[in-house]
């Protein structure tokens, strides 16, 4: 007896389905709706985070960026990378969860793990 190959193209239908392509970002459906966060990649440089650490502080000056400062509860651990984390996310969250908004001169990428830890708490956005 045959097998028979009849729903591998529904199979592929529905693996199709279930994925949308967000800005070159493979992201399941049912994620988007939990949950997505903005970081940096791990090949992203220390200037390009210094960069976007600037960019989003500085430039545009969001008050949430007390949060990396000394006494705020993503202070810890005092590191560059970290602290781009906050504030990319902050970004990306505050302009609406746009694939854009994660974009960061390529140094930044969408996860749908909350990157949160301890007091630091990532923001999940609308």
């Amino acid at each position: 007896m045959a097998h028979s190959f009849q729903a591998f193209p529904i199979l592929i239908l529905y693996l199709l389905l279930a994925f949308s392509n967000t800005g070159g970002t493979l992201i399941p459906a049912f994620a988007q709706a939990s949950g997505q966060w903005c970081v940096p990649r791990p090949s992203a440089t220390e200037a390009q985070l210094l960069d976007s650490i600037q960019f989003v502080c500085g430039e545009k000056g969001l008050p949430g960026c007390s949060l990396i400062q000394a006494g705020g509860s993503c202070f810890y651990p005092n590191t560059t990378i970290n602290h781009a984390s906050v504030v990319m996310n902050l970004w990306y969250q505050l302009e609406g969860r746009q694939t854009v908004s994660c974009w960061f001169k390529n140094s930044a990428l969408i996860t749908i793990t909350d990157p949160s830890y301890g007091n630091c708490q990532f923001v999940f956005g609308q």
